[in-house]
């Protein structure tokens, strides 16, 4: 062999490398993406890809939203989030204002429940994104991208075991409205500015039916706020109360409270919350990458680690943490009294006003 073909092969040598080295890295990252293919949508920038700022309207626990705040600044380093926290009512109310202006002042919603979701997927307020492990989501989701299950609220019963005796107190949602033994010593929140307390009463119309809050009514069920509540139980003023799993948890875990939890033996009320990126032409920042990059955390498994410290429970099926003295999802799921969100979305007028006409709210 002469030597102008032996300098030929050495110089062959490193391309074919070179090829078979992009060759295996293109074939490792359309395995690892699942079905890779012409009709894909992209996946979401990675986090230090993103950069700019981001709005996110929620519902979450003022001081939990601190905690998340500085999830994200490690997360993404680049990206200036910022949060505005209230109830689902007043943030409803501050879309519905911002939506006649034609521009929202945020890019990511995470609200109470996914009835509203419905709303402003009909609406054309929301940005499609499909998660690549929606598969491992154990609640309903949009499949066409346009909202996700993020966290779990659950709305149980409680008592102060200081005060009363568990056995002398219903063990049922169905009781604790029926119970004439339990009048003028019970509590609950508001459904008219509650998404939680609004998804709970929609649940219990349809396996009860409106005899249901006839009967509460009669209770004269106190209706009000689930810190005056939890202080009411405390104090013995209540002598059970229907709350939010993680209300109570989180008294527990960080005051060393002795109050505990009932999970109805008819069913406690499963409320996946949901998250939703703001279309681009609504949108407060116009920062798409990035908003989905920070959708694909919360909905991964670091960030329902993030979710279960805020005494939630998580979405995902592969998920096994649970937050602080809380049970695991798929004991949860096992005794669900289901909503039919649908009927949430379209009978959200009818469904409040049956409520405002059988129980007296201040």
């Amino acid at each position: 062999m002469n030597k102008k073909k032996i300098l030929s092969i050495l110089l062959t040598i490193p391309m074919i490398i070179s090829m078979a080295a992009c060759g295996s890295s293109g074939q490792g990252a359309g395995s690892e993406g699942g079905n890779a293919g012409a009709d894909s949508q992209a996946p979401a920038a990675t986090n230090s890809e993103v950069s700019g700022k981001v709005v996110i309207y929620t519902s979450m626990y003022e001081d939990i939203v601190d905690e998340m705040q500085k999830a994200l600044k490690k997360q993404f380093p680049n990206v200036d989030v910022e949060f505005f926290q209230s109830g689902s009512g007043t943030i409803q109310s501050k879309i519905a204002a911002e939506m006649e202006s034609g521009k929202m002042g945020c890019d990511i919603l995470m609200v109470a429940e996914p009835s509203y979701s419905l709303e402003l997927k009909e609406q054309g307020m929301l940005h499609p994104y499909i998660y690549p492990e929606a598969d491992k989501l154990a609640f309903e989701y949009d499949k066409e991208g346009y909202w996700y299950p993020v966290r779990t609220l659950n709305m149980v019963l409680a008592y102060n075991p200081e005060l009363n005796n568990k056995e002398d107190l219903p063990q049922t949602l169905k009781d604790f409205a029926e119970r004439e033994d339990m009048k003028g010593q019970l509590s609950m929140s508001n459904p008219l500015t509650s998404g939680t307390a609004y998804s709970t009463v929609v649940a219990l119309l349809d396996k009860y039916g409106e005899d249901y809050f006839k009967a509460l009514g009669a209770q004269n069920v106190a209706i009000e706020s689930g810190s005056v509540a939890l202080t009411k139980l405390e104090t013995g003023e209540c002598k059970e109360i229907m709350i939010l799993e993680e209300s109570v948890l989180k008294k527990r875990e960080e005051e060393g409270s002795a109050l505990e939890i009932i999970y109805p033996e008819d069913g406690s009320v499963l409320i996946p919350s949901t998250i939703m990126i703001i279309d681009e032409a609504h949108s407060a920042n116009n920062n798409i990458a990035a908003c989905e990059a920070i959708e694909d955390y919360y909905l991964s498994v670091e960030g329902q680690k993030q979710i279960v410290k805020g005494w939630m429970n998580g979405v995902r099926s592969d998920f096994t943490e649970v937050p602080y003295d809380g049970r695991p999802i798929s004991e949860l799921l096992a005794n669900n009294i289901p909503v039919d969100w649908e009927k949430a979305y379209k009978q959200r007028d009818e469904i409040r006003t049956m409520f405002q006409e059988y129980v007296t709210v201040e």
